[in-house]
């Protein structure tokens, strides 16, 4: 059983890279033309549509209110697995990734990661203050954001989530635009942040919940938004517990 777990794994990460390949050369367009950065929402959904037929995951994609294509929000998920990333390319609105520099690492993908996306140095004061300066100025272009509050994949105890960074918050206060809680609640399980990396065949389930608008939140009240998107997760978490 293990070994053919093993085999699931390969399979796994080939069908990603293959299609990483594939949908490459689209990725230059928004890198060669910035005013097209909308595509890379759409590549992104592309690519997790075939890599999860493809590798025959069940997936379930729960919308709980029509999301405004018009609008720009600012998705926050939990976040315990690197299969995060992928379950995130079937969020139904564009957005860009702000997040840990660790992907800048990955040859090819890497280079991509870091011209569509915002990357951060966390162990870096500067890093941190230019990612939040970078974030404004990609709100300010009409780009919608997805932020990891977590700050990274840290919980000892999965699925239940470490505190939240002010980051999102704050930006989405300052901004006036609405955040979106996110809650992925069996990545964990299917792909667990252990060594090495298996990956394991059940369903993957992503909920995008209803937006909180940020009208009447000031920074001095950025703590009750950062605990109602928490609150909303936990609860999200505690009912698909088993």
């Amino acid at each position: 059983m293990k070994f053919l777990r093993i085999l699931y794994t390969i399979y796994g990460f080939l069908i990603f890279s293959v299609l990483f390949l594939i949908l490459l050369p689209f990725f230059l367009i928004p890198i060669l033309f910035p005013n097209q950065f909308k595509l890379v929402g759409v590549l992104n959904r592309w690519w997790a549509y075939l890599m999860f037929n493809m590798i025959f995951l069940p997936y379930n994609v729960e919308t709980r209110s029509k999301l405004d294509k018009k609008k720009q929000y600012i998705f926050c998920p939990n976040h315990t697995s690197y299969l995060d990333i992928a379950t995130l390319g079937f969020n139904p609105i564009n957005a860009v990734f702000v997040g840990k520099n660790d992907m800048e690492r990955i040859p090819l993908f890497g280079f991509m990661y870091s011209k569509l996306h915002i990357t951060v140095d966390r162990s870096k004061l500067k890093s941190r203050v230019n990612t939040i300066i970078k974030s404004m100025k990609a709100i300010d272009e009409g780009k919608s954001l997805i932020i990891f509050p977590e700050g990274g994949i840290y919980g000892d105890n999965p699925p239940k989530m470490t505190p939240f960074k002010d980051g999102a918050f704050r930006t989405a206060i300052e901004k006036q635009i609405p955040v979106v809680p996110v809650t992925i609640p069996f990545n964990w399980i299917i792909l667990p942040d252990e060594k090495p990396l298996c990956l394991h065949r059940r369903l993957m389930k992503v909920i995008f919940h209803e937006p909180i608008e940020t009208n009447g939140y000031t920074l001095d009240t950025v703590n009750e938004l950062k605990d109602r998107v928490f609150d909303t997760i936990t609860n999200e978490l505690k009912a698909h517990e088993y």
